[in-house]
């Protein structure tokens, strides 16, 4: 099949949206795919994809006319045109981005069937966040979009749950995103995180986060939980890997010296890679506090890491990571996460029993030829 993607920005540090998109292309290309990804931001997109081929999808970067609508050029526009002319399907990443408008418009003329998936845009959380503006792009044109989608892709059954009543007529379909398990396989170990920082691997129980320092990760809300299970007579060690918002990490370690826990929580900086795996190896368990999360890809890495997790109702797998075995899904209090994490902390046997099975479930249920299979079977549906 031809299948051309479209997503406006490519950059990792947004988040996991260009992670899973990056994926699904390769995984498709490998599979034997014509893959063209088009663009506006190709900054992450490896460099071996520019020309395509040999199992690689291509990137294609389309030019946006100056102004404060994101809007293609006319050149972009014929270019986009005779891509999407030419494919089987088009799939389309964010609704709130209004170049989809025009490439779904472009889609409906040549015939060519589309796809659009929400991740996570229509939760709850996010439609009350500008919500009158959002409201607005729904009513003037993104309800359309939508509903003459061939189908509105989801990632959990939440995510359908909580998007269905702002589109009536559309096709809602539940596929979770790939999740490339090969770096997983043949794991580090922890005595690379040991060897970076002595001090926080070793001693007292750890609780990592890993994510972006942002205030919808709720980062407060661990270190107030480990403040509570400092008075209660329980020691642990916060350690909070990743990077920023500068105004949001000053606020996080005034906190921090609020609670006086300084000495206690840690912030390592980002990571990525091998290290990233070390540290999710040598913590004891991992929290993600976050007030809103679609898929939470450090969850999923966590447990392919054999390392428990604790997190909230916020995330849209929570079911999913609840069934595994690997994860405790608590209340979004201070008093909540602390309780959880006591247990697990205290409890070895019990700890390691969830992170066999949590790695076991993402080994078994996420592996990428059986995500990918979804996908095709889906675009192929189309066709038929």
């Amino acid at each position: 099949m031809k299948i051309v993607h479209y997503l406006g920005r490519m950059r990792l540090e947004d988040g996991g949206v260009v992670r899973a998109v990056l994926d699904l292309c390769e995984a498709l290309a490998q599979r034997g795919h014509d893959v063209t990804m088009l663009t506006l931001d190709a900054t992450d997109v490896p460099q071996s994809w520019i020309p395509g081929g040999d199992g690689r999808p291509r990137v294609e970067t389309l030019e946006r006319r100056v102004g404060p609508w994101t809007r293609l050029n006319r050149s972009a526009i014929a270019h986009a045109r005779q891509r999407i002319g030419s494919a089987d399907v088009v799939h389309l990443h964010v609704l709130w981005d209004p170049v989809c408008l025009g490439l779904a418009r472009l889609a409906r003329q040549s015939g060519v069937p589309y796809f659009i998936s929400l991740h996570g845009m229509l939760d709850d959380w996010c439609m009350a966040q500008k919500g009158l503006k959002k409201r607005m792009y729904l009513a003037v044109a993104g309800r359309r979009l939508l509903e003459q989608a061939k189908a509105v892709h989801c990632t959990a059954q939440a995510e359908q749950d909580q998007s269905r009543k702002w589109y009536t007529h559309g096709r809602p379909i539940v596929v979770p995103l790939i999740f490339d398990a090969a770096p997983f396989e043949d794991l580090p170990g922890p005595e690379l995180a040991h060897r970076d920082f002595p001090k926080g691997f070793t001693g007292d129980a750890v609780v990592l986060f890993v994510g972006r320092l942002h205030p919808i990760k709720r980062i407060d809300l661990l270190i107030d939980s480990a403040a509570r299970l400092r008075d209660d007579g329980l020691a642990i060690k916060v350690l909070i890997v990743g990077s920023g918002e500068p105004q949001y990490e000053q606020a996080l370690r005034r906190l921090v010296e609020q609670q006086q826990m300084s000495g206690r929580v840690e912030f390592l900086g980002f990571v990525s890679g091998r290290r990233k795996l070390a540290r999710y190896q040598a913590a004891d368990v991992v929290v993600l506090p976050s007030r809103h999360e679609n898929w939470g890809f450090v969850l999923v890495e966590a447990l392919a890491c054999a390392t428990p997790v604790v997190t909230t109702r916020a995330v849209n797998t929570w079911p999913e990571l609840q069934a595994s075995g690997g994860a405790a899904i608590v209340e979004p209090t201070s008093q909540a996460m602390a309780s959880a994490l006591s247990v697990i902390v205290r409890d070895q046997s019990n700890r390691d029993k969830m992170g066999q099975q949590g790695r076991a479930w993402v080994l078994e249920t996420l592996t990428v030829d059986r995500v990918a299979e979804r996908y095709e079977s889906l675009y192929r549906a189309a066709l038929a």
